[in-house]
Order: structure tokens, then sequence, then C-alpha cells
């Protein structure tokens, strides 16, 4: 398939395509991955044992020839990693297409009309709307296979270019925007990109403005040095608790990112202090039309990532399943101190802290998009939905959406404080979730009977001013994201701009 290619050829390709074996493609690339990154691990303490037992000429030369291998192996890994990425947005794609395709299908022979080989519908007297809705599909269809197809095609194009001699470049300051990231980084063509994120994988992994699968590449050349901190942190005596807990949840981190079967995982952010950060997309959040920024709340760490991203990806599956005509993406974002205990969730400080940091992410999501900009939501859930609260009142908050779940209070009172328009602010709570029941003290219930939470009134209830929808009776605090409940339905239509 490709742009000169008739309806009728695309047609014909898409109804034998096999997205599956797309996948396939795409995993065998992320196995040879891992298998030079097991090369690349063995060179570190070989190096360091022949610095410490040979010297001279000869010695020096050696270390230079093992030391060129090992960043050749680092090359070999970026273009597996880079053909991963590709092959895994080719295959969701196709997949969307195929859902299309299958659904105007059944609409046909639900209505008797006949799709011909050419792909073009044939219906009886009358039967003009339901030829115009099936044909409506199979457009749309071919015209995600066809973008989808193009633009593999061009990704895959670049891989063949060589390595470059070395880039002698001033990297961007530390007080640049995401935007002015972006401008510095789009000067290099992709071999050059490709030398600085394995010359320098530090410098990109956690920088806004980078593109998003070119930060998931440093930070996963870097994940074996995340390891050999955990030895070093766990050398130098640094609790054994904490130790354990950072290393459980960097394995369990890793299992993720080579999971086969899921949407495909983005490491975007990766930092060991604390109990451990981490962002993560499903999905790549620069190419897709609906992005949605997961907060969660007290508690989440390192090790409790994989129920947080299990639900985002909820999401992602739910929204790809009501909307297969744009793509859809989910981003987990533990990039602040969410608070350990109650004691400090009674306190918006870790708030207020980790606001200006997700307003920066916001607009770096903005800045490293392709094409035209995204339809970008951002959900806060529990002490998660106070940290939205206090970057949306704060104004400049880069999203065109935000969503409050299971939320105790956002830090305002009303939705006109939040300094976004009332009808992009939704919420919801259930009536099994404890947190609406933490009122302060009784003074606090108002005459009405509504409680002021401990960061302000419920946005959940009808005086706030957001748009609530509605959640299983039964959701508890967690429940919002289980499979065939309102919530999550909900939650994946607001994603893609709509309403519940």
């Amino acid at each position: 398939m490709n742009a000169v290619d008739s309806p009728a050829v695309v047609y014909a390709r898409l109804r034998a395509t096999d997205p599956g074996r797309w996948l396939s493609t795409a995993l065998a690339w992320r196995r040879w991955a891992a298998l030079a990154g097991a090369l690349c691990a063995e060179f570190g303490p070989l190096l360091t044992r022949l610095r410490a037992s040979w010297s001279g000429p000869a010695a020096e030369a050696a270390l230079a020839r093992l030391g060129a291998l090992r960043r050749r192996a680092a090359f070999f890994r970026v273009v597996c990693w880079r053909a991963d990425q590709t092959l895994s947005e080719f295959a969701a794609a196709l997949g969307r297409a195929r859902t299309l395709l299958d659904r105007a299908s059944t609409a046909a022979r639900r209505s008797g009309l006949v799709i011909d080989d050419s792909g073009t519908v044939h219906g009886r007297p009358g039967s003009d709307e339901a030829v115009r809705s099936v044909a409506a599909d199979l457009t749309t269809a071919l015209t995600v296979a066809a973008e989808a197809d193009s633009t593999a095609a061009a990704r895959l194009g670049t891989l063949a270019d060589l390595p470059p001699a070395p880039v002698p470049a001033a990297l961007p300051p530390c007080t640049a925007s995401p935007g002015e990231v972006r401008q510095w980084w789009e000067q290099w063509s992709p071999a050059e990109r490709t030398w600085l994120l394995v010359t320098y994988p530090a410098a990109f992994a956690g920088a806004d403005g980078i593109p998003i699968a070119d930060r998931d590449i440093a930070n996963r050349l870097l994940l074996d040095d995340a390891r050999l901190e955990l030895d070093r942190m766990r050398t130098a005596g640094v609790d054994r608790g904490r130790v354990r807990d950072l290393r459980d949840g960097l394995d369990g981190l890793t299992a993720r990112l080579e999971e086969e079967g899921a949407p495909r995982a983005y490491l975007i952010g990766l930092g060991l202090e604390g109990e451990g950060r981490a962002v993560v997309a499903l999905g790549d959040p620069d190419r897709s039309a609906h992005v949605l920024t997961h907060v969660p709340g007290m508690t989440s760490d390192l090790r409790s990532l994989g129920g947080e991203l299990a639900r985002a990806e909820r999401v992602a599956v739910r929204a790809g399943e009501l909307g297969p005509a744009q793509s859809a993406s989910t981003v987990l974002w533990l990039d602040y101190d969410a608070p350990d205990f109650v004691h400090e969730a009674a306190s918006d400080r870790q708030a207020r802290d980790g606001a200006p940091e997700l307003t920066r992410f916001q607009e770096a999501l903005r800045a490293t998009h392709q094409g035209g900009p995204a339809h970008q939501t951002v959900l806060g859930h529990s002490y998660g939905s106070l940290v939205v609260g206090r970057a949306a009142a704060a104004g400049g908050l880069p999203a065109d959406t935000v969503v409050f779940v299971g939320s105790p209070g956002v830090g305002v009172d009303s939705a006109s404080e939040l300094r976004f328009p009332a009808d992009r602010v939704w919420s919801t709570t259930s009536l099994t979730d404890p947190i609406q029941y933490a009122a302060i003290a009784p003074k606090d219930v108002l005459p009405d009977g509504r409680r002021h939470l401990w960061f302000g009134r419920n946005p959940s209830e009808p005086g706030f001013g957001a748009r609530v929808f509605p959640s299983q009776f039964d959701a508890g605090h967690l429940g919002y994201w289980d499979r065939g409940g309102p919530a999550l339905d909900a939650l994946a239509r607001i994603t893609l701009g709509g309403a519940p």
C-alpha cells in the first residue's frame, strides 16, 4: 500500500493483511535488541578488568577496539528499537483499519448490501443511507491503512543510514523550553540523532522537547545503569527495604517494556529518587490523535507501577474499540513525589511541587507531536486530582480536557477557578468510594449536605460546576477502570474528545 495505490488495491491488501504478523516482526526486532543488550552488559565488567590488569600501547589498542565494538552493539540496539517502534505502530494502525473493515462488512450483511472485490458497496433501492454508512467506514479504513503504510515505509527507510562521525554539538541549555529543545533536535539527521542518543543518553532521557520515540530509546539504554545504581546503593548501605522495592519495581517495568500482545510501551522517564518515578506511554503520543495523561495518587511509586499502567492501558484499549478511526495513546505520569502516608496526603505540598512539572510535560507533548495538535486530556486520580487541579488553577496547562476521578478535592471550590472552560472539566466519584467521606471535621459538612473535602468542595457534586459522569456503584476507590463498567467507557469517550 502507498499513496499511489488505487482504493481497490488498498482494499484487497487490507483484506489479506494479518496485523498479527507485523506485530510478530516488531517483537522479533525487540528480542534482537534484548540480545544485543545482554552483550553490551558484558562489556562493562570486561573493560574494567582489562584496565586493572593490563597496560601499555597494546592494552590501549585493545580497549579502543572493544569500546568501538560496544558502541556498534549499542547502535544496533537503537536500530532494533526503531524498527520495533515503527512496526508496532504499523500493526496497531492496521488493527484499527481491520476493525473498521469488519464493522463495515457486518453492517453490510445486516442491511442486505454487497461489498464487491474492489471495495464498492452495492445496495437495493431505498438503502442509500445504509450504503453511505458502510462506504464511510470502508473509506476511513482504507485511509488509515494507506497512511500507516506510507508512514512506516518512510520511517523504516531511515534505518539504512550509517551512523555518522561524532557530532560536534553543544547540548541545549537546561533552561530551554520544550519547543526550543525540539527545534534543536530537528536540525540533525536521523543518523546523527542516533549517534547523539548512543553517546549521550542521559542528556536526552528526561529532556522535554525530545520526541517520545527518541526518549524511549535513551531511557532503555540507561536501564542497565539503573540496575548498577541499585547495586551501588545496596553496597553503600542504603535502606534494604527501599532498594528491594526499587528493584522489584524496575524488574516489573522491564518486563512490561518487553511484554508481547499488549500496546507498545514507551519509557519516557525513569528516576530512582525516593520510592522511584517513571513516565510510560502506551502507544506513541507523538503520533496519536488523542492523548490521555494519567496522574496517579497516594502510595504510587515504582513498585506499584504495574497496577497504574494496567488502568491506563484499559482506557487506551477501550478507546481503540470505541473509536478505531483515530489512534489514542495513554501516558502514566508518575514524575512527582506522591504521598506515602495519610499525614503526607493531608498536605498539598507535593501537589504544588508536582503541578509545574505536569504543565511542562503537557507543553512538551504539544511541542513534539507530529502533524496537527492532538486532543490532550489530563486525568487525576485520588491525590493526583489535586496535582491536576493545582496545575489547571495556575493557568497555562496545555490540555483540552481535565478529568477528576475519586478526588479528595482539587484545591478550589468551583470549576470556574480552574481557568478552564467548565464544559471541559469532568468528574466522577463512586458512591462506595471512601474518599468522599474524608471531611476534615463535622463543621465542614455544608448546610445543604455537601461535603468540603480535604482540598475543597467535591468536584463530583453539582455545585462545583464540573460535568459529572457515572461510575459503577461498587467501584470503591480503584474500580473505575474495571472492564464492563460505565466509568471506563466514559473515560475512553472523553479521551476521544467526546462525551460519555
